[in-house]
């Protein structure tokens, strides 16, 4: 016989759904067999599975430890360890200044992403056990590519998850982004398009007419909106505002209005790269999610209500700026997006402005 007590991460969903996931092999015939025999009780009643789960539910499951293990299943949960620069983190959610080079999500590569190593990061500090993450697994809300570094945030409870999902879904959290592109942009501008995903090669394209002949149907609408901090004559130091979030969005939109991000193999520029790559030694995308503004919010996360979150740039991004002669730009521009001063933003100081 096993007993399990109903945690904060499993209330609030189905009886059912909860056994599926914890005998995840076992065919849904078994557990609604085992429920009517009673050898599945609920608080030491018998149960129909519609129920709804609070914290502290009390749940025995009278099946030999031979049959629990079949159903439950031996597969591991997936994680890996290595330092995490948390900028942020309570007890719902983490936010974290990815590295380019990391993915953010699994991939069929198997290669250890963001999520693996967050999993790792909260089984050492014992937030999780081998046991929570039958039911539960922690989870990252945005993606960035790869070679994309900056802010992630990830789910560390159930209600952490969800309501940052939401966010994001609903497009109420701003996501703003630094990049060096080629080329001088002086102005503002907000620009729209239809953008076109071929799976195969895993490459995008932008059109900017309207939705018309030429423009596949399953393209999708893109928004971006971006303010350049300053330009040297050759490249430009431009923030950018994500206002639709698609695959490979503002690599593929600068590089439409003959713009690209400086180091982007894929949609950039090839002579442009490979100057870069000679001074620098550049091999990806100049490409930072810098900053990241909630909204004004309720349930667990309305303590993180209109607070702004920042990620300094990398190292090699910085060098660049500094060499570029756009380091006064990049300082006076930084302070008035994010209140944050020259001394404070490479100190370490990199929370919320509390605006």
């Amino acid at each position: 016989m096993k007993q399990l007590i109903i945690g904060e991460n499993e209330a609030g969903q189905r009886f059912d759904k909860y056994l599926a996931k914890l005998l995840k092999e076992a065919p849904k015939s078994f557990f609604y067999k085992m429920l009517r025999k009673k050898n599945i009780t609920l608080n030491g009643k018998k149960a129909t599975g519609n129920e709804k789960l609070s914290a502290g539910d009390e749940v025995k499951l009278f099946l030999s430890d031979e049959t629990f293990e079949k159903f439950a299943g031996n597969r591991e949960v997936a994680r890996a360890v290595c330092r995490l620069d948390v900028i942020y983190e309570d007890e719902n959610i983490l936010l974290i200044n990815k590295p380019a080079g990391m993915l953010s999500q699994p991939s069929e590569s198997r290669e250890a992403s963001l999520v693996e190593y967050v999993i790792g990061y909260l089984l050492q500090k014992g937030e999780v056990t081998e046991e929570s993450l039958k039911t539960f697994k922690p989870a990252v809300c945005n993606r960035l590519d790869r070679n994309t570094s900056g802010i992630v945030a990830a789910g560390k409870s159930l209600a952490g998850l969800q309501e940052l999902s939401a966010l994001f879904h609903d497009r109420t959290i701003h996501k703003d982004y630094l990049c060096l592109t080629e080329g001088v942009i002086k102005n503002e501008k907000y620009i729209k398009g239809y953008l076109h995903k071929d799976e195969k090669c895993n490459k995008v394209t932008i059109y900017h007419s309207d939705r018309g002949e030429g423009i596949p149907e399953e393209a999708l609408p893109v928004e971006t909106r971006y303010l350049p901090w300053g330009d040297n004559g050759r490249m430009t130091l431009l923030s950018v505002r994500l206002i639709t979030g698609r695959t490979h969005q503002i690599r593929a939109h600068l590089a439409s209005i003959s713009h690209p991000i400086a180091g982007d193999r894929k949609y950039g520029s090839e002579p442009f790269n490979r100057e870069l790559y000679r001074m620098y030694e550049l091999k990806h995308q100049l490409l930072h999610a810098y900053r990241l503004e909630f909204p004004d919010m309720e349930g667990v996360l309305a303590g993180l209500s209109r607070k702004v979150f920042t990620a300094p740039v990398p190292e090699n991004f910085f060098y660049m700026i500094k060499k570029e002669h756009l380091e006064e730009s990049y300082y006076e521009n930084l302070e008035r997006a994010v209140g944050i001063c020259k001394d404070d933003y490479h100190c370490g100081n990199r929370s919320d402005t509390g605006e």
